[in-house]
């Protein structure tokens, strides 16, 4: 049997890439907040980030391809599942047996997929042709007004909101799921699940309010 040829084994590496996404999503947060709290300490972890030799050539590119992998992963399982489906009800009441984001997974990761296509093209096109290409000096204390700056438009912060409330649909029944897809299932699996639930919709929320606050809280030019 050919490597990711299987159901089960397509569903292990979409679980393995997602919890690897999700490890990722909350230290990005954690930098994120730091801008809200102590915008000092926001401009050195910025700067440690996007000049650290290691940050950039082996963890950007492995996260950017855990993205591509698990979202590729997600429409191939979608189109596998639907192939199956040689039985076609005349009624079908879903919400009785599946809730609507487990139903709706492919939806909400689309949604998320192109937000990140926005937030690539507002943030890390500009930063590599602000380094690459325009040869700037590095300056560290440059990004916390280029972060604040970029939430001033209401259109986009309104889109990165909507893409972050689909988000925690995504993750309300992917964390939980991912889980399951690997095997877990012991005496800690019911607080694990609860752990899943607070964190799919706390890290969005958390990440909402960021937006808001610097929205209403614009630098003074």
């Amino acid at each position: 049997m050919g490597l990711l040829t299987s159901s089960i084994a397509r569903k292990v590496a979409m679980a393995l890439s997602g919890l690897f996404l999700v490890v990722f999503l909350g230290q990005h947060f954690v930098i994120n907040l730091t801008s809200v709290i102590a915008p000092n300490t926001f401009n050195s972890f910025s700067h440690f980030m996007g000049t650290n030799a290691l940050v950039q050539l082996l963890l950007q590119p492995i996260l950017i391809f855990g993205v591509v992998f698990h979202f590729i992963m997600g429409f191939v399982l979608e189109l596998k599942n639907r192939s199956a489906r040689s039985v076609r009800y005349v009624a079908y009441k879903g919400g009785a047996s599946a809730s609507w984001a487990s139903r709706n997974m492919i939806i909400s990761g689309a949604v998320i997929l192109a937000f990140l296509g926005l937030h690539f093209y507002d943030f890390w096109i500009p930063e590599m042709i602000h380094k690459y290409v325009e040869s700037h000096p590095e300056d560290p204390t440059r990004y916390y007004a280029e972060t604040v700056h970029k939430f001033e438009n209401p259109v986009r912060v309104g889109l990165y909101v909507l893409s972050f409330v689909l988000l925690a649909v995504h993750l309300w029944h992917g964390f939980s799921s991912s889980f399951q897809s690997v095997g877990f299932n012991n005496k800690y699996s019911k607080a694990l699940q609860g752990f899943t639930k607070v964190y799919a919709v706390g890290i969005p929320l958390g990440f909402i309010i960021i937006a808001l606050y610097h929205h209403l809280n614009p630098i003074a030019h």
